[in-house]
């Protein structure tokens, strides 16, 4: 009793005072939204985009290079209008780029549309007006429906 008696005489405490600040619920907290924040980006489809249908254009082009782009990668190509000559099928495309080149050198006044499906890719699409441009042909449309 006397040790008790001592330590309270001399203002001491049996316990000392922490002053950390506990951390561990922040810890799970953070952990939660974490997680939250993980799975919600995968629930979303960024890849699938539904693009506006276009209207048709008040005046199409009377002869114009027409491409032809399918889900399956096929190409074709062909001239509509008075000169029209029935669309060929390319097997890849160098072959479509070659046609190309000499039917734009037949008729360097045609336009250049291409007309892909909507399941086509949209690369593919970019990479033929590309393509076109660098050939030397300055109009080159889209085909919609």
């Amino acid at each position: 009793m006397a040790s008790s008696f001592s330590s309270s005489m001399r203002g001491g405490r049996g316990r000392k005072f922490k002053s950390e600040i506990n951390v561990v619920p922040y810890i799970d907290v953070m952990l939660v939204l974490l997680i939250i924040f993980m799975v919600m980006p995968s629930s979303n489809t960024p890849s699938v985009v539904d693009l506006p249908n276009a209207e048709k254009s008040a005046r199409p082009p009377d002869d114009y290079i027409q491409i032809v782009l399918k889900p399956n990668g096929a190409l074709s190509i062909g001239v509509n209008g008075k000169d029209q000559l029935a669309p060929e099928t390319a097997p890849n495309r160098d072959a479509l780029m070659r046609k190309l080149r000499v039917l734009h050198e037949e008729h360097p006044e045609f336009p250049v549309m291409i007309a892909g499906d909507k399941e086509s890719k949209y690369d593919d699409v970019i990479q033929l007006i590309s393509q076109a441009k660098k050939i030397g042909i300055n109009r080159v449309g889209l085909a919609t429906k």
